[in-house]
């Protein structure tokens, strides 16, 4: 999948996602120090999380992506290193008190194996006792909210249409996008994004942390407290680095 158009869109896209709520997880879990943001994007959290006095880095295989976030982050006067790496194979950026793969950026992988890569990776770059949190897609959201819905936002620059079909794969969606981005003579340009996501249940999850070394610490949904049930949209994890 290529994000270069999909980067210059990406916030628009994205203005009412809760930020605000994984910033406050974040501090509500893990004290300040070391934190990895993984699959950072454009950069809201990391800045976000620096903001609150972490140290951050982030990563993210798309260095359009990752332009745009470094821009933000000057302009904020924030140092944040940024680096162009696959979740799956982080190498080489030292070792954190805390990763986090949030906004449903793992649901981007699409087979066993790679989630469990990622596991792995991660593990290998969390100090002793180091915090992994993330969130996913529930199998609820992905086989009753997002399938064969049409979601659209009509706006003076620019404009988009999102329909969601099922995927070829189990518990997986295809995101296809169209948008209408407004040019500087007023005109307006179409381009197209297919976007592919897959989730496991919690159970899966859990198990391919715990063969990657993880102590589960808990399992929550939706932002509260509380367990998953079973129309559960958005499901956290929270893991530990056995030592």
């Amino acid at each position: 999948m290529s994000y270069n158009r999909f980067a210059s869109v990406y916030d628009a896209l994205m203005q009412d996602a809760p930020y605000d709520e994984w910033t406050a997880l974040l501090q509500a879990e893990a004290p300040r120090g070391r934190v990895l943001d993984i699959g950072c994007g454009t950069g809201e959290l990391a800045i976000r999380f620096s903001q609150a006095g972490y140290d951050v880095t982030g990563v993210d295989l798309s260095d359009e992506m990752l332009s745009i976030a470094r821009e933000k982050a000057d302009i904020q006067n924030l140092n944040i290193p940024l680096f162009q790496q696959d979740m799956r194979e982080l190498d080489g950026i030292g070792r954190f008190q805390t990763a986090v793969i949030f906004c449903d950026s793992l649901n981007y992988l699409e087979t066993e194996e790679d989630v469990k890569k990622t596991f792995q990776s991660v593990y290998k770059h969390l100090e002793d006792d180091g915090l992994f949190l993330f969130d996913v897609h529930s199998v609820y959201k992905i086989s009753h909210v997002f399938q064969s819905q049409t979601f659209a936002d009509a706006r003076d620059d620019i404009s988009f249409i999102w329909n969601a079909f099922p995927g070829e794969k189990q518990n997986s969606i295809e995101h296809e996008l169209t948008f209408f981005v407004q040019l500087e003579n007023g005109l307006y340009e179409r381009f197209d994004e297919l976007h592919h996501q897959r989730t496991f249940s919690p159970e899966l999850y859990g198990k391919w942390l715990v063969e990657a070394g993880f102590t589960i610490e808990a399992i929550t949904a939706d932002f509260t407290e509380h367990p998953p049930s079973e129309t559960s949209e958005r499901i956290f994890l929270k893991a530990k680095k056995s030592s």
